[in-house]
Order: structure tokens, then sequence, then C-alpha cells
């Protein structure tokens, strides 16, 4: 187990009816809020008048800024630092899920640039860490799914360039966070599972580490994907069932406040492969991850193969006979592509309508920039990307 810090101050406001917390959490942060959002189906809900009713209850001004779509825009979060200054907004209220999360992280610390630093071209695309300052961020969370409401990443995209990158940083953690269930019946199945799938995928990256002597951390890892394997399916056949859906929400949280990758060093390399996926053919994050794990999987898997079958035997129940190592190894990865498709996601780039004609060029952009190498569990260049995309066809 290596070394380690843990700091997470993140208010968890969490169950029926917790919108109505909202506008007490924000006004401990200020008096002009900055509602950042997606598209029109918080107002379907009824999530969109119910947050702006708890904020003006407390006394709060309410700026709105919507338009955030899945693979966050660059644009849009520059749109956001200019309102936020010329508004003089104190903080910054994402009401969604991922995107819009990272959307308003993005902007509330491109807020507090100064100078000619920029948000973009400074910080996402160098991969910078030492973020001094940001507005607070506030979530009334409606996706569970990239676990963003208590994390330190961001994650946009410069539509232009067709680049998708991320920050890390303790400075944007979320003040407050509050999740409402409920707030997930009407999302449609699909929506569902992609959250599922994120969810899944960050276990699995925490999981897959060259970092031995951590087994309270991987029996965590564990039980969280096996909560996921066996919530998934059951939400997306009673999408009204609260218990469910409050699994998936709590897991999603758990699967990326940086708990469970304390004393080991996670891999990652997926994530940053399927950011070129999404950046480039516009797919959900979710779907390219159920079809890019597998590949990965299959590449990787020889390099530290009995990582692999603690896998296969503790999350997937695999019984065959331990000596033959790879056939539980292959059986596991049958099994958790077998679940993708139970809850209706993609396995392979042919169904997505992705052939080998950009392959190489996702696999170049994987590693332009700064990055010398993607992942930790087996360092990953070009050709080794290009391979991967090739098995996931």
């Amino acid at each position: 187990m290596l070394n380690f810090s843990y700091w997470n101050p993140t208010r968890i406001i969490f169950g029926k009816e917790s919108i109505a917390d909202v506008g007490q959490e924000a006004a401990k942060w200020g008096k002009r809020v900055l509602f950042h959002f997606g598209g029109g189906s918080i107002k379907a809900n009824g999530v969109y008048d119910a947050v702006t009713n708890s904020l003006k209850e407390a006394g709060l001004e309410v700026v709105y800024l919507g338009g955030v779509v899945p693979n966050p825009h660059l644009s849009l979060v520059r749109q956001g630092i200019a309102l936020c200054k010329k508004e003089k907004i104190d903080l910054v209220l994402a009401v969604g899920g991922g995107s819009v999360i990272d959307s308003a992280k993005a902007i509330a610390f491109g807020t507090k640039l100064q100078g000619n630093e920029d948000v973009w071209n400074d910080y996402f695309m160098r991969a910078q860490y030492d973020i001094q300052d940001a507005l607070p961020v506030g979530v009334v969370l409606t996706i569970p799914a990239a676990g963003s409401e208590s994390s330190t990443a961001s994650v946009i995209t410069d539509e232009k360039e067709g680049l998708k990158r991320a920050i890390n940083s303790e400075t944007v953690i979320p003040k407050f966070a509050v999740m409402d269930p409920e707030t997930n019946y009407s999302l449609p199945n699909y929506q569902t599972a992609c959250g599922a799938t994120d969810i899944l995928a960050h276990l699995q990256e925490r999981y897959f580490t060259m970092v031995g002597g951590n087994d309270l951390s991987d029996r965590l890892l564990e039980s969280c994907m096996r909560n996921i394997i066996a919530n998934a399916p059951l939400a997306l056949k009673n999408p009204s069932e609260y218990v469910y859906r409050a699994e998936l929400m709590w897991t999603g949280t758990i699967a990326h406040n940086n708990l469970l990758d304390r004393g080991r060093l996670g891999d990652w390399a997926t994530h940053d492969i399927e950011h070129e996926l999404s950046a480039l053919y516009d797919i959900a994050h979710g779907a390219g991850l159920a079809i890019l794990f597998p590949a990965w999987m299959k590449y990787v898997y020889k390099d530290n193969i009995d990582r692999f079958v603690q896998y296969a035997i503790r999350v997937w129940d695999v019984s065959l006979p331990l000596e033959d190592k790879d056939s539980i190894v292959e059986e596991a990865i049958t099994r958790l592509q077998n679940f993708y498709r139970r809850i209706g996601m993609p396995t392979s780039l042919t169904e997505v309508k992705i052939g080998k004609n950009k392959l190489r060029f996702m696999a170049e952009k994987a590693l332009f920039g700064e990055r010398t190498h993607l992942g930790n569990f087996k360092k990953l260049y070009v050709d080794d990307v290009e391979k991967i995309y090739h098995l996931a066809l």
C-alpha cells in the first residue's frame, strides 16, 4: 500500500425531496448563483422549478446558463466564464449529470484565472493540477454516472479541434451535492445503462493496479462492482423503484470520490482511449467504455494475470480450475461483455458504425500534447492504443 493523503469536503444531502434543501446550502456561499444545466429534461421532470423555487425562497439572485451537451463543449465554458465575471457570480450550481458538473467546474476555476492564463491551453491541454482558486461549485445530481458530484475531475471537449481532455484538482471539488434518487425515474433506459457502465468503469480503473498490499480497497471495489452488476438490470426493469435507483446513485459517488483509490495507483488508460472516441464521434461516454474496456483487458491482462484472476473470481464468480488462468480471465471478460449487452450497451465499434479508417488517427491524438504514454497497469504508446482499437472492432 502506498502512502496517501485523503480529503473530500463535499457535503452529501441524499434522499427523497432533498432538493428542497438546495437553497439553504447555496446561501452559505453567497448571494448570486449561476444555475448551470443541460437541456429540457430537468424542466419536464420538475427539477428546474423545484431548484429555482428553493433558491429564490432562500433570497438568492439567480442567473441561468443552459445548453450543456454530453461531452461538454469548451465554447460554453468560455461563455460561462464571461457570464460569471459580468454578473459577479458567487456560486456555480450544476443541475444535471456529469457533463453539467464538469462544465460548471471548468467555469468555476476559469473565472478565477489571472492575466493571460487560459482555461484550455494552460490547464486542460497540459493536465495541470495546480489550480489555485475557483468559485464554489454546488450540485443537484439528476444522473448517476460520472461521480463528478464529489470528485476532483473535470472533462471538457474542444469541439472545434475534436480534443477531449481532463484536469484534476481539489480546488474544484463541489462544496455540496444534493442527491434525490427519485429524479432518476424519468431517465431513458439507455442513459441509465450508460451511467451504470461509467460507474463500473471508474471502479475497474482503480482496481487494475500493480500496487499490492491493499486488500481492503480491493474488497470495497469488488463490493461496489457487484452492486452495479446486481442493481443496474433491476433499475432498468423497474425504473420507478427507489431502492435500485438509490443503490446506483450512491455507488456512483463512492466510485469516484477518490476514497477507493487511496494507497494504490489506478490505470485510467481506457478512459483516455475512450475520450478520443467520444470526442471524434460524439457517442455516449458509457457506450464507448463498454466497447473499449474488454479490448483493453484482452491486451494487458498477461502483464499481471493474477490480478485479473482475482477479479474474475471475486467479481464474476468464475469457478474454472485455478491452473487454467487464461481461461478464467477470458471467461470474466465474456461475462463483462454479456453484462453490457444485458443492459443494452454496445460491445464493438462495428455496432456503432465505426470502422478502421480513423483508428490510427485517434491513437495519435490520444498521445497528443505533453503525454508520454497512457495508463499505469501497462504503459501504452501509439501502437498499443491502435491495437486496442482494433481489438474493439
